[in-house]
C-alpha cells in the first residue's frame, strides 16, 4: 500500500492533489445491456430534463433469477426480464400534473438526487413480496399527501397513513419519504398488494437528500443483522450554508440529517433485542450507538457525511470479519471521499473535509494539532471530544480527479477472476473510473488521516454499436466519450453532453456501477440512458 503523509498533503494542496495514483493499463470491457425509455428529453431545458433516462438503481431478486429492478428518478420503477429484454412498468411513482403515477408530490425537476431516489429488495424477498423505496416530496406541490392508485389498482390504499415528519432545524423545503411495499404474489410483473410509510424526514434544500437503501447481504436468518437496513440521509445542504443556524446539522445527533441510520422496518423482527421507533412504524436495535444518549436520534449508526449518496458491502467470504459497510460521498469544493463505516463515528462534516479541515468559508485548511471535534447533541456543542473517522480513498477536484464521486463495489462475481479483491468506482460527471485493493482500503482504516488507498485509473473497451460492423472496440479513457456518442446516436444535438461550466469536462456524463445478485458488474448511465455489462478485464 501507497500511505502518502501529511506533509505530502500540504506540498500537493495546490494542484488538488488525491490519494496515490499507480500506473498501469487496467482496462474494462463493457457491453451494451438495455437502452432504457426516455423519461427525459434530449435538448431538455431544465438539469434533469437533460438526462435521457435517470436510472439509479440495479436490483436482481435472487441468485440465479430472471428479473431485474431498475428504478428511474423520474418516477418508474421496471421490471426487466433478462432473457426476452422485455421492460414492464411495475409501479410509477410520478403523479404530478398531467402524470398516472401515485404520488402528487414527488419532486423531480430540480435537485439531482429527486425523485425516486432509493430502492432496494427485503432480502427474504421471493417469500416475503417485501421491499423499500424512498422517494422525496415538496410539501408545497398541489394534491393529496396520500398514494393514488387509479392507474395501479392493485395497490391497495385502504388504511395507509403518512408519518410526522422528523424535523430538521432551519428552513424546509423537501420531505424523504421511506415506504415498505408487500407484493401478494411475488411474481408479479404488475404490483397487487399493500404499502406502509415508515419514516419522513424533512429537508433544507432539494440538495443531498435521503437515498440509498442497503441490507448486509452477509446476514442470515437468526444473525443479528438479519433484514436490518441502512438507510444514508444527507445534509439538504445544510453543512455547506452560511446560515449559522443549520451549519452544524450534520454534527447535531438531534436530526437525521447527514447520517447513516440503521432501522428494522418489520416490526415482528428482532423483537427482543431492540425498541419500537417513535412514530410505532418500525424498530430500533438496542446496540444502536446512541439509544442511550439523552437527545440524540436513536436511529443514528453513524454522522458527520456530507451526501453519503451511495452504500455499499463489500464481503469476504473467505474472512468474514472482513466485512464492511462502505460510503461514498459526495464533496464541497475540494474531495471526494469513499468511508468504511464504523457504529458510532464522527466522519467530521461539516468541521473536516475529506482529510482537511472545513472552515466557516467553505475553504479547506491543515488540520488543527489536536484534532477533536466537541460531541453536538442540539444547538450547542457538549464538553465530550471525539475523534474524526477519516476516507480510506480520496480524490481531488480537477483535471486529474473530477468533480463528484458515484458508485463503488468489491467485486464478488466468478466472471472476471482479475477483478477479486478490488473496488472499482466511478466520477458521475467525468464518468472516469478507478480501482483499489480491498486490502488497502481496510490498512487505510487504521484512524490516521494521512493514510490512503493507492488508486489506479480503468479504461474502457466499447464496441459502438452505431459504428460500421468492422469498426471493433476502441479504448477510451472514460465513459464520458462512451455516453456522449450514444446521446448523439439517441437524438442529442448539442456538442458535448450538457452540464455546467466549470465541471471538469463541461459536461455530466452520471456513470454509476451496479451489481446483480451475483456479484457481476454493471454500469449505468444517465447522460445516455443506456445500462452495460462489465464483461471482461485486463491489466489489475
Amino acid at each position: 500500500m501507497q500511505i502518502i503523509t501529511r506533509l505530502g498533503w500540504l506540498a500537493l494542496a495546490a494542484g488538488l492533489a488525491s490519494a496515490p495514483i499507480g500506473s498501469g493499463q487496467a482496462t474494462l470491457d463493457v457491453e451494451d445491456f438495455l437502452v432504457m425509455p426516455m423519461t427525459g428529453l434530449v435538448d431538455g431545458k431544465g438539469s434533469n430534463e437533460l438526462l435521457l433516462a435517470r436510472v439509479n438503481t440495479l436490483r436482481e431478486e435472487a441468485v440465479g433469477a430472471k428479473r431485474l429492478f431498475i428504478s428511474d428518478l423520474n418516477g418508474p420503477l421496471y421490471i426487466l426480464d433478462k432473457q426476452t429484454k422485455k421492460l414492464t412498468v411495475y409501479l410509477d411513482f410520478n403523479g404530478n400534473p398531467g402524470k398516472t403515477g401515485i404520488f402528487r408530490k414527488l419532486t423531480i425537476a430540480q435537485g439531482y438526487g429527486n425523485g425516486l431516489n432509493g430502492f432496494n429488495l427485503d432480502p427474504d424477498y421471493p417469500r416475503n413480496g417485501k421491499f423499500y423505496t424512498v422517494h422525496i416530496e415538496d410539501p408545497a406541490l398541489p394534491g393529496a399527501d396520500l398514494p393514488n392508485n387509479a392507474s395501479f389498482p392493485g395497490l391497495k390504499v385502504s388504511g395507509y397513513t403518512t408519518t410526522p415528519a422528523v424535523k430538521t432545524p432551519g428552513p424546509l423545503q423537501n420531505e424523504g419519504v421511506l415506504i415498505e411495499w408487500t407484493d401478494s404474489d411475488p411474481s408479479n410483473s404488475t404490483f397487487e398488494g399493500t404499502a406502509r410509510e415508515l419514516l419522513r424526514v424533512q429537508l433544507n434544500t432539494r440538495s443531498h437528500p435521503m437515498g440509498d437503501l442497503m441490507f448486509n447481504p452477509a446476514a442470515r436468518s437468526g444473525d443479528p443483522d438479519w433484514r436490518v437496513l441502512y438507510v444514508e440521509c444527507g445534509d439538504g445542504a445544510s453543512g455547506e450554508s452560511q446560515i449559522v443556524a443549520i451549519r452544524s446539522n450534520p454534527q447535531r445527533l438531534d436530526n437525521l440529517v447527514e447520517k447513516i441510520l440503521r432501522v428494522i422496518p418489520d416490526l415482528n423482527d428482532h423483537v427482543s433485542t431492540s425498541a419500537v421507533s417513535e412514530n410505532g412504524r418500525y424498530r430500533i436495535p438496542n446496540d444502536n450507538p446512541f439509544v442511550s444518549t439523552p437527545g440524540a436520534r436513536k436511529e443514528i449508526w453513524a454522522y458527520g457525511f456530507r451526501n453519503p449518496h451511495r452504500l455499499n458491502w463489500a464481503v469476504d467470504p473467505s474472512h468474514p470479519a472482513n466485512n464492511r459497510l462502505i460510503a461514498n460521498s459526495v464533496g464541497l469544493h475540494t474531495w471526494e471521499t469513499v468511508y468504511i463505516v464504523h457504529k458510532g463515528a464522527n466522519y467530521g462534516y461539516s468541521l473536516r473535509e475529506g482529510t482537511e479541515l472545513l472552515q466557516a468559508d467553505n475553504k479547506t485548511a491543515p488540520l488543527p494539532s489536536v484534532d477533536r471535534i466537541p460531541l453536538q447533541i442540539g444547538d450547542k456543542a457538549t464538553e465530550e471530544l471525539v475523534v474524526p473517522t477519516y476516507p480510506v480513498i480520496q480524490y481531488g477536484h480537477g483535471p486529474d480527479g473530477g468533480d463528484s464521486i458515484g458508485s463503488g463495489f468489491v467485486y464478488s462475481g466468478s466472471a472476471i477472476p482479475a477483478l477479486r479483491g478490488k473496488y472499482v468506482f466511478t466520477d458521475l460527471t467525468t464518468g472516469r473510473i478507478w480501482y483499489a485493493d480491498y486490502k488497502d482500503m481496510l490498512a487505510a482504516d487504521d484512524g490516521k488521516a494521512a493514510t490512503l488507498a493507492a488508486i489506479h485509473e480503468v479504461k474502457i473497451r466499447w464496441n459502438d454499436p452505431h459504428d460500421a460492423p468492422d469498426a471493433g472496440q476502441q479504448v477510451y479513457e472514460s465513459m464520458f466519450p462512451v455516453v456522449e456518442a450514444t446521446y448523439h446516436a439517441r437524438g442529442g444535438t448539442s456538442p458535448r453532453l450538457a452540464g455546467r461550466p466549470e465541471l471538469v469536462k463541461g459536461g455530466r456524463s452520471d456513470v454509476r456501477f451496479a451489481i446483480d445478485a451475483s456479484g457481476e458488474l454493471y454500469l449505468y448511465s444517465k447522460g445516455d440512458g443506456v445500462i452495460r455489462k462489465v464483461v471482461g478485464a485486463t491489466g489489475f
